[in-house]
């Protein structure tokens, strides 16, 4: 055992390092897009990012961070290595379970295996847990400051300790895991949740050693068991023991008239009394199941006691403070993750059912003067009856989901949904487009890192590739060799061991198929959901690790020489590993990438001092938030996220002062912007009475003074309505001109009023404190939006505002064409050419994927925009430099071109410069036209869709017009018969 022992332990750490290693040298060194930035801008002030919260996560991530305190642009870095060495602790970890459960499948004890079983179980162990730390969705997130990697690493963590529990034969040693393993699973609820979906498996492997006999119903009954524990973990401790402090809270101060925390106190003490009683009275009646229970749930309770963090950094009002969850009532709004909404599970309705009842829920409450108060109340929807159905997949009514749904299921435009319709959703899209297809990515390949794109097959043929998909990094092929020797392992370990075999393959179910059926997803993702489900493919590596056992066995039966079986097989099947990292690296590796903070820096940049910026999606914020709060660039700046302004907790966060902000003007008290009060949406009502656009500064009058003739009532209370789709702003002239916001070219066009559409049927609060704003702030301070927010406000204001970079300033000056760019071209050329970031972008060695590339999409398009600005102003020579600017800092080596080229080639006509127009012309038309013709004969490859072959198509017409437009004339010819031939087989 001894030698076995020191055999498993040295090579364990010697994967450790190996996989830790590896994603040390291909991290990200600063923070990644979606919830990376907030997450580490979170973790390094201690504040409270999106709900449900991860504040176990935020607080290993602050440790870390604090040896980047001398440094703050290594902030990012430092807790990045939190999931770069959780994911490493994930594998080894892996492979001790690996090498556990082989024991198993060989019939030995743990420390009886010879020399021969030695290798082949390290051999096993080594390879299965070498292809899971080379798996795409686990490299992904191993490399950034997201929760998926800690959690993979708790999850691992808590299936290993089970496995060694169930090799000691002494219980009261045994035991003691049991409370270790509940101690971990209240840990990692601090983190993500996946970790108790994988309670059932441990259940298989407890009832597997509590009973020799293993009958179907002592099967059902362990996993009933084991599920109840998952449901009281679930409703009883994450959620159950909020709700219940919270209705403490509510009695002891409402009723009873005790101070605000004193209910959630008093059932805090019940609730450790409860437990030290039970425990107790089980020491003394030698009860050792209830023992081993109450203090294993002891345990999950002081492990998920990382959730304190939050209420209480929460009551310091940080910048970053997402629901304001600092009392007990907000923290289980905040828990349930309330503002996301929920989704039919067992029943619900098809897309199409109509609407027929809302009616008022439960009751919010909020913390007013000296108790409680019911602010709003939830609103249970109640649809068509005739239009429901159990197991509910094509429910969502959402726009352009209907279309989506047609799509997977062949339903014609007006055609009815019915349950069979519903099923073929579920397989083609749910099972398949959402689970198996991103199984097979880290299994088989992924043909590109375009949004939709598929699994590389063994035979594919990529000889007629075009060159800018065989140059995507992100297309990887394994020969399927994973994914084959996964399902030999699968078959190998069914028939050795089904009681081993059953628990991997529950845990593979539960983590993947039972994910899916849960989480029902809608008919589109803003982004690809593949790390959902890493703790399937953690599974799957098993098998592929017992696929090694397989080979070594096939290969002892022709060699006699069980050393030498297992030798070989281990260096045959390294192969897998081997090709999986070598394919892999150049997407993963993010060693040299900055651009996500760049672009954050470049935005604030656009804007002037003490601006308002309004935002949309995460990549547009959670990038600004983390150059603020961590590397403390242009802290002037107010960030506002325009869905968050939906929100009465947002709404006055953004009353306090920020850092160098100082707060938002704003005119409508905490009261008037109350949920569930009377401007949470104002329907557009017709009014006889009113002619034309209805003065801003009346109608805010109007909502201020609660004036009752606009309230109206509905169906779940009353709202306020606007009686006209369209608003003016007077404008004081003299007060514009004396803060002197109007650049000199365009005060002639400074307007006295300004008008605008209402766009939809009425305004939601946002748009109601946009107006708020508006009206209050007197262009005393710059107003920005963004592309994403300015198209997401339900008011048409395009035409007053002026680009100044990649933001829009609002300003009361009205654009004559509003076909042609509104530019302030000075402030703008300022902006791009000496206050803009680019680190490495010129480096066709740095892998940017399809989000970075939408990102260089809109920087492109704005130095095109200034460069056309500056064309139509005469100035060609700074127009073309603009464009030699973008070029070089964003070389096409780097990131190819994109239709902002079309930009690009006009420029260089318009200012003579034929050859570097040419030289574009062509080498955009091969591009286009070798990409178009393979999307044209390949319709369902490479995951591109009709999307891409009409972009491209588009370029290529676009580009002929652009020619005949400058009199090249021959060259337009040229190209045309090439267009002509495409279109026909289009």
């Amino acid at each position: 055992m001894t030698s076995y022992q020191r055999i498993n332990n040295i090579t364990g750490w010697l994967i450790f390092l190996i996989a830790s290693a590896v994603y040390i040298l291909t991290i990200e060194p600063v923070a990644s897009f979606w919830d990376c930035a907030e997450f580490i801008a979170s973790a390094y002030k201690l504040q409270v990012p999106h709900p449900a919260g991860a504040p176990m996560f935020l607080l290993i991530g602050r440790m870390f961070s604090m040896f980047a305190s001398s440094n703050v642009e290594s902030v990012g870095f430092a807790v990045n290595l939190v999931s770069a060495l959780s994911s490493g602790f994930t594998i080894l970890f892996l492979f001790w379970s690996i090498n556990l459960i082989a024991h198993k499948i060989l019939k030995i004890k743990v420390g009886e295996a010879t020399t021969g079983q030695t290798i082949k179980i390290i051999a096993a162990g080594a390879i299965g847990s070498l292809a899971f730390t080379f798996s795409d969705s686990f490299w992904w997130s191993a490399v950034e400051a997201e929760v998926y990697a800690m959690s993979s690493f708790l999850t691992a963590l808590v299936f290993w300790a089970m496995l060694k529990w169930d090799v000691i034969s002494d219980e009261a040693e045994a035991n003691k895991w049991l409370v270790l393993i509940g101690y971990i699973i209240g840990i990692s609820i601090g983190v993500h949740l996946l970790n108790i979906v994988a309670l059932p498996a441990l259940g298989l492997i407890y009832y597997f050693k509590k009973y020799e006999k293993v009958t179907f119903k002592g099967i059902l009954f362990a996993l009933l068991i084991s599920g109840g524990i998952l449901i009281l973990i679930w409703r009883f401790i994450i959620l159950g023991v909020p709700a219940l402090a919270g209705k403490f809270e509510i009695f002891f101060i409402n009723v009873v008239g005790l101070p605000f925390g004193f209910g959630a106190l008093i059932f805090g003490l019940l609730l450790i009394g409860g437990f030290t009683y039970g425990i107790i009275y089980a020491i003394k009646k030698n009860k050792v199941t209830l023992h081993t229970f109450l203090l294993a749930f002891s345990f999950i309770l002081i492990g998920y006691s990382s959730y304190f963090i939050v209420p209480i950094r929460s009551s310091y009002d940080p910048p970053i403070d997402q629901n304001d969850p600092e009392n007990v009532m907000t923290l289980l709004s905040y828990l349930n993750r309330d503002q996301y909404g929920s989704r039919p599970l067992l029943h619900g309705q098809y897309f199409d059912a109509q609407v027929t009842t809302q009616e008022k829920g439960d009751p919010i409450y909020t913390k007013g003067e000296e108790e409680y108060e019911i602010t709003d109340y939830k609103i249970e929807t109640n649809y068509d009856p005739n239009r429901t159905t159990i197991l509910p997949r094509m429910y969502s009514g959402a726009p352009g989901h209907a279309e989506e749904y047609r799509s997977w299921t062949g339903l014609k435009p007006n055609e009815v949904p019915n349950f069979a319709d519903n099923i073929t959703f579920l397989i083609r899209y749910q099972l398949g487009h959402m689970y198996f297809r991103y199984l097979m990515w880290n299994f088989a390949g992924r043909e590109s890192d375009i949004e939709g794109a598929g699994w590389q097959t063994m035979f594919q043929d990529s000889s007629e590739l075009p060159e800018v998909m065989k140059e995507n990094k992100a297309r990887n092929n394994f020969w399927m060799l994973p994914f084959i020797l996964g399902v030999v392992g699968l078959i190998f370990h069914y028939n050795k061991n089904v009681k081993s075999f059953s628990v991997i393959g529950l845990l593979f179910i539960l983590t993947g198929v039972a994910l899916i059926l849960y989480l029902n997803s809608p008919a589109t993702e803003p982004r690809e959901r593949d790390y959902i489900y890493a703790g399937s493919y953690y599974a799957f590596a098993f098998w592929i690790g017992f696929g090694v056992l397989a080979v070594a066995s096939l290969l002892e039966k022709a060699i006699k020489n069980p050393k030498m079986a297992g030798a070989i097989a281990g260096a045959i099947c390294l192969v897998v590993p081997g090709i999986m990292a070598a394919e892999g690296w150049d997407d993963h590796d993010r060693s040299d990438r900055y651009f996500s903070v760049d672009a954050a820096r470049n935005y604030l940049a656009s804007c002037a001092p003490n601006a308002i910026l309004f935002t949309g999606g995460d990549n547009d914020t959670f990038p600004l938030w983390f150059i603020q709060e961590v590397e403390d660039y242009r802290t002037d700046v107010r960030v506002i996220v325009l869905s968050y302004f939906n929100t009465d907790w947002y709404i006055n966060q953004m009353r306090q002062n920020s850092y160098d902000s100082e707060p938002i003007p704003m005119s409508l008290t905490p009261q008037q912007v109350q949920q569930g009060g009377l401007n949470d949406y104002l329907p557009y009502v017709e009014s006889a009475g009113i002619q034309g656009a209805i003065p801003l500064e009346r109608y805010m009058e109007l909502i201020r003074s609660n004036n009752p003739g606009l309230q109206i009532p509905t169906s779940v209370g009353k709202y306020n309505m606007i009686p006209s789709k369209s608003l003016s702003l007077s404008i004081d002239k003299q007060n514009v001109r004396n803060l002197g916001i109007i650049p000199e070219d365009k005060m002639p066009l400074l307007v006295d009023k300004m008008t605008w559409n209402i766009q939809g049927n009425g305004l939601e609060k946002k748009d109601l404190m946009i107006l708020d704003i508006m009206n209050e702030n007197k262009w005393k301070r710059p107003i920005y939006f963004n592309t994403t927010s300015l198209n997401g406000i339900k008011m048409n204001l395009k035409k007053y505002v002026v680009q100044e970079g990649l933001a829009y300033r609002l300003l009361p000056i009205a654009n004559p064409n509003m076909s042609e760019e509104f530019v302030n071209t000075e402030v703008m050329y300022k902006n791009l050419m000496k206050e803009f970031s680019f680190t490495n972008t010129d480096d066709p060695d740095v892998y940017y994927n399809e989000n970075y590339r939408n990102f260089f999409l809109n920087h492109r398009s704005a130095y095109t925009t200034l460069s056309k600005s500056l064309l139509a102003e005469g100035d060609d020579t700074r127009a073309v430099e603009v464009i030699d600017y973008i070029r070089e800092k964003v070389s096409e080596e780097a990131v190819p071109l994109d239709i902002t080229a079309l930009d690009y080639i006009q420029i260089y006509y318009a200012t003579g410069h034929d050859d570097k127009a040419n030289e574009l012309v062509r080498k955009l038309w091969d591009q286009n036209v070798e990409l178009l013709g393979y999307l044209v004969s390949h319709k369902e490859g490479m995951g591109y869709m009709s999307r891409e072959r009409q972009i491209s198509f588009a370029i290529l017409q676009q580009t002929l017009q652009i020619l005949r437009q400058y009199n090249k004339n021959e060259e337009a010819l040229q190209y045309q018969d090439e267009l002509r031939v495409l279109y026909e087989k289009m």
